[in-house]
């Protein structure tokens, strides 16, 4: 490793209170302050941000010492990447559902989707759980929050339940989502196989895949009326389950959740047609008549109606095709070193091996970046639904003005984080948790958990930790494999609780500012399958023959 000279470089230190636990408050204190601002005190979402942001930049500063220069570079770069590609995810996917709604075509849609099932249960299970998990496997970020949210607000769901849905849904795929980039990047902080990887990680989501189709339903009609759905639930949980356990396993991260996904929505359309439920639940919860449940379905009319959102599939996997997406970046791209922050900051032992410099690289790719497909999909899709271009460009423009404090509030919540990264502040707290010892494995799952809480993504929670759990768990004498891996599939339970999640989903259902009403509404569920999975791993790590299957 080539380091620059001690003068132009700044070392973290990850105690500078000389007391391991105080420092661990300080550096969790940024986090607090945004949690309670958005759940207690129901501060809107960009204010919250915006005093998580300050406090964030104080404790760097007074506590761990970083240079002002350093921290206003770190929060700076963490605002463009909250523009760039955050934002611009999040953009084209509401101007394609504004456009939908312009056109019409999104009722259409609701009647066509009441024609495959009438029972707002399945139909949770076929959007939230199966389309969710092809958006994230060939998407990521935002993206099946912010469509499956707008697509069950269509079908009746309240705006609010259906962002707490889309939350819930969106975990098992979280691991394997963007196509395995998460997996990928915990290869490439740790150096340990990927296929390997895949594979633990796969037999710790697979339980979960089962799961949580289960808990989404008891979560959104009841216990009773979740009973009523089991053949359907189980036969969602099992498909997608075993599908990913197989691919991961044979083939390794890349096409798990599309594959999966892809699968368990033909299994679900064909098992619709055979099966009905006894009674018939309508969005409110209420009985539908069974005499209703006849519908004469045009697959003409459906396939006008889902037109947009083939459009959006099929630019979605064009752009997330690597040779295509090279194509792109070969026309034109921009990698900019953030002066003076790049390698500058050096992330020290013990949460790496050895001290590593900090690569402060703004990637804008702005041909290949996944909203730029997203943003064609729409416009495409728009011409394609009769719109004229006067129309289109006046929807752009109030889409655009509808998310002006979305825009601000993912600018700071990513300062946040990032500011957090280069000072070390999230090293501080992985290293408070790796003090558990024996409790290492339940509490070294809830490092995943809370880097994805904070973060809004298992891949900078897989870079941020991957080393030091693979550190930690040599020096415990357990498989650096498990650890890591558990650190991934700790990760997707933190996901839901993201400050990034909440704001994605509040701005697609339309309800920007209730943030903190919709952390209330999942953080239960967050921790309670952090915990769960935080106890897998623990048998998994001391039960010999649960060891040697889950790294067979």
């Amino acid at each position: 490793m080539l380091l620059r000279s001690q003068r132009e470089t700044w070392p973290q230190s990850y105690d500078p209170a000389h007391h391991w636990l105080i420092s661990a408050a300080w550096a969790a204190l940024p986090l607090a302050v945004l949690l309670v601002s958005m759940a207690g005190l129901r501060i809107k979402g960009h204010l919250a941000a915006l005093a998580g942001l300050g406090t964030a930049l104080l404790v760097a500063f007074a506590v761990f010492h970083m240079p002002l220069r350093l921290e206003l570079l770190a929060a700076g770069y963490g605002a463009a990447y909250g523009l760039f590609p955050i934002s611009w995810i999040v953009f084209p996917v509401l101007f394609l559902y504004q456009l939908t709604h312009r056109s019409g075509r999104f009722a259409l849609l609701q009647e066509s989707i009441i024609g495959i099932t009438k029972d707002s249960r399945l139909q949770l299970l076929l959007i939230a759980f199966a389309f969710g998990a092809f958006f994230e496997g060939s998407a990521g970020f935002g993206t099946p929050v912010a469509v499956c949210g707008t697509i069950l607000i269509g079908l009746g769901f309240r705006p609010l339940q259906a962002a707490a849905l889309s939350l819930l849904a969106n975990t098992a795929p979280v691991a394997f989502g963007g196509l395995g980039i998460p997996i990928v990047a915990l290869h490439g902080i740790t150096g340990l196989d990927t296929l390997l990887l895949s594979r633990v990680i796969a037999r710790m989501i697979a339980p979960f895949c089962l799961l949580i189709p289960f808990w989404l339903v008891w979560a959104y009609a009841g216990f009773a009326a979740m009973l009523e759905v089991w053949p359907a639930i189980l036969v969602a949980g099992a498909t997608y389950g075993l599908t990913l356990l197989a691919v991961a396993t044979l083939h390794g991260p890349w096409l798990v959740d599309i594959l999966s996904s892809g699968l368990t929505i033909v299994v679900l359309l064909a098992f619709f047609r055979v099966w009905k439920p006894k009674r018939i639940l309508n969005a409110a919860l209420e009985d539908v008549p069974r005499r209703a449940d006849s519908v004469t379905r045009n697959r003409g009319v459906f396939i006008r109606v889902a037109l947009p959102w083939m459009i959006l599939t099929g630019c979605i996997i064009l752009w997330g095709i690597p040779p295509f997406s090279r194509a792109l970046d070969s026309i034109h791209v921009l990698r900019i070193p953030v002066p003076g922050l790049h390698q500058t900051v050096l992330r020290m032992p013990p949460a790496v091996p050895a001290p590593v410099s900090e690569p402060a690289l703004f990637n804008f790719n702005w041909l290949s970046a996944t909203g730029t497909g997203i943003f064609v999909a729409a416009l495409i899709a728009g011409f394609a639904m009769g719109l004229r271009p006067g129309v289109i460009l006046k929807v752009l423009g109030e889409t655009f003005v509808s998310m002006r404090f979305t825009f601000v509030t993912i600018a700071a919540l990513m300062a946040i984080g990032f500011v957090t990264r280069y000072s070390g502040m999230d090293a501080t707290l992985g290293l408070a948790f790796a003090r558990t010892g024996v409790f290492y494995p339940f509490f070294g799952t809830l490092i995943g958990w809370l880097g994805t809480a904070s973060t809004g993504s298992d891949t900078s929670s897989n870079v941020l930790f991957g080393s030091l759990q693979s550190l930690t768990a040599q020096q415990l004498g357990i498989s650096p494999y498990l650890m890591t891996s558990a650190n991934s599939a700790g990760g997707v339970m933190g996901k839901m609780i993201a400050p990034q999640s909440l704001v994605v989903a509040t701005t697609a259902t339309n309800n920007y500012g209730r943030e903190g009403t919709l952390l209330r509404l999942v953080l239960i569920y967050s921790l309670a399958l952090a915990c769960l999975m935080g106890l897998l791993v623990s048998l998994l790590a001391y039960v010999p023959w649960l060891t040697r299957l889950a790294l067979r």
